[in-house]
């Protein structure tokens, strides 16, 4: 079609119409109709590409969403990996499975799967502990009802739950689900109201009240010593330092300590009473 256009436009542009033409100017016009022709098959060719799913955390050094890269690792397993919020995704990739009804994908809810040699792993993780845990109650549920033949394996794993299809057995199924790590952790402003009431939290917070205690009263001690001891040392060389300024300060030694005593060597300054009458 694009040829039998392009034939038409030369025949006109070189018939008696235009006779005036450059030859160059009509072959240059007909490129650039070819050219326009070109563009314009090629755009209607193409496919929209299809909407890819945007996930709440995204990696900042490569833009993969932090999902994914919790995988056992991705970067083998990139070509069969998969990212969405949506079920009919899961369906596509993952074939119909008995528990893709009851993943509700709203309020932020986001998934990951790929392919490994232990079966087919589904990472499903919500926004919110408690959709999380209410999504565990119905996988358990659900398990327990459905045919062993289409057997899932599954398990929680923080705020993660965890499906492996296809599996050869449960020790493969298990090795795969050993392997997914929840990384993130929770900051409480105070105490944590979940820990508090746990045995082995309380046992842990006393041990360390008593060895914080321990300490403090280890160190007020020995501070206190080492007070005292510097204290001591001051004050004896201040009393040392006044002794000697009292003792340069005497005519001649004397070893009664400033007491009167008898001049018998007259060695002690001679001390003349006073007030006494005169001979």
């Amino acid at each position: 079609m694009l040829n039998k256009e392009l034939k038409q436009i030369e025949k006109i542009f070189s018939g008696s119409l235009f006779p005036q033409l450059n030859k160059v100017l009509v072959k240059n016009l007909i490129l650039l109709v070819a050219v326009f022709f070109s563009i314009n098959f090629t755009a209607a060719a193409q496919k929209p590409n299809p909407p890819v799913a945007k996930s709440q955390e995204v990696s900042e050094s490569d833009g993969v969403p932090v999902l994914i890269k919790h995988l056992p690792n991705w970067d083998s397993v990139r070509d069969s990996t998969i990212f969405t919020n949506n079920v009919g995704d899961l369906r596509k990739s993952l074939g119909e499975r008995p528990v893709f009804d009851l993943i509700d994908f709203v309020g932020g809810t986001e998934a990951a799967a790929a392919t490994y040699p232990q079966g087919k792993l589904l990472i499903v993780e919500y926004a919110t502990p408690q959709a999380s845990v209410e999504m565990d109650a119905r996988t358990v549920q659900r398990l327990a009802e459905i045919d062993q033949a289409r057997k899932v394996f599954y398990r929680r794993i923080g705020n993660y739950n965890a499906f492996v299809f296809d599996a050869p057995d449960e020790a493969a199924a298990n090795s795969l689900l050993d392997q997914v790590k929840y990384e993130k952790d929770v900051q409480w402003l105070g105490e944590n109201p979940f820990m508090a009431s746990r045995s082995d939290f309380k046992f842990k917070m006393d041990v360390q009240t008593t060895s914080e205690v321990f300490i403090a009263t280890t160190l007020s001690i020995i501070t206190g010593l080492g007070l005292s001891v510097l204290a001591g040392i001051v004050v004896g060389l201040c009393f040392f330092y006044f002794r000697n300024q009292r003792r340069a300060s005497m005519a001649a030694f004397s070893d009664a300590g400033g007491m009167t005593r008898l001049n018998l060597d007259e060695l002690s300054e001679q001390i003349i009473p006073k007030g006494l009458l005169k001979d």
